[in-house]
């Protein structure tokens, strides 16, 4: 991209679909404008109703476009969900020449990609994480150095096919070419994280709706990603079910009086307000009961997650909290 062009962000998420404008500049890229809708036809990051998605998206593209004053006809997309696996693979080519070159690098990591991946899984991302030299490991970009045999060492990321495609669906029936597809908590990390923090060691822990995206960086390189089907919905949910509300009651005070972590002073009391019903008083407390285990277990999770790949002794900058 160069100076000038435009480009269109479209976050397809449980809770709400956001699509941002940006303007290209020497060394980042200005927002022109934001458009948000909230979305009904998803769940946990899958599409489960076409139509409802479709509507959620022209909305929110609109809204951009018209505060921007232009007409969007093509988007990066951002995808999530708990049908995102990573895994990682390696590679390993000779040398042409003696001096490793960019085509090397290229054959090297084309290796590390020819695995098996299910009929039913689509690779998303092929991301480098380091490369070795005659046995010399650790190596970011190895170009110019010599050497008989080049390996590589990636992280493939993989969604489901029908998840995938349904995304792909939606956009095309609003209207918009996806020009590709990113990896949500790469976009976040981009966004929220510096490059000092990549490169000492960094946890990212991004809370959606649906779902909680654990993204670990080292070295400045991305070392691992995962996601947890449990997110902000499920506090939600279980709110409703606690205090016998509707979501959006639920949703509001949730919003505006939900703590995890329990109160020590006093009886501090928050008002319901229920369409047809009277209003009525309840202790903070009770709300706080409920959602405490739920973000106890939510907690749990990711902690188990980030020690099954070591994650508390490499990340110098321990975890960073985004959503």
């Amino acid at each position: 991209m160069k100076r000038g062009d435009l480009v269109v962000g479209l976050d397809v998420g449980t809770t709400k679909i956001c699509a941002i404008v940006g303007e290209v500049r020497d060394d980042h890229v200005e927002i022109l404008s934001v458009g948000k809708s909230p979305s009904t036809g998803l769940r946990k990051g899958v599409v489960l109703n076409i139509d409802s998605t479709v509507d959620s998206i022209r909305r929110a593209v609109n809204e951009a476009g018209s505060a921007a004053g232009i007409d969007i006809k093509s988007v990066y997309v951002g995808i999530a969900g708990g049908h995102i696996k990573s895994f990682s693979s390696y590679g390993a080519v000779g040398i042409k020449n003696g001096d490793v070159s960019e085509l090397d690098i290229e054959k090297a990591i084309e290796a590390a990609k020819a695995v098996y991946v299910p009929l039913d899984r689509e690779v998303l991302h092929v991301i480098p994480v380091e490369y070795s030299v005659d046995g010399q490991g650790g190596i970011v970009n190895p170009v110019g150095m010599s050497g008989v045999r080049l390996e590589s060492r990636v992280q493939i990321v993989t969604g489901a096919v029908s998840a995938v495609q349904n995304l792909l669906k939606c956009c095309e029936r609003a209207g918009l070419e996806v020009i590709d597809i990113i990896l949500e908590p790469l976009a976040s990390s981009m966004a929220v994280l510096s490059g000092e923090e990549k490169e000492q060691g960094v946890i990212l822990m991004d809370m959606g709706g649906g779902t909680t995206d654990i993204t670990f960086y080292g070295r400045g390189l991305l070392r691992h990603t995962s996601v947890i089907a449990i997110g902000g919905n499920h506090v939600t949910n279980d709110i409703s079910v606690g205090l016998r509300l509707p979501l959006s009651e639920a949703e509001r005070i949730k919003t505006e009086f939900a703590s995890a972590i329990p109160s020590t002073g006093g009886r501090e009391e928050i008002e319901i307000k229920v369409a047809g019903r009277e209003s009525q008083l309840i202790p903070k407390q009770y709300l706080t009961e409920i959602v405490n285990p739920r973000c106890e277990e939510l907690l749990n999770i990711v902690d188990g997650e980030i020690r099954g790949f070591g994650g508390f002794e490499r990340a110098a900058y321990g975890v960073v909290l985004t959503g």
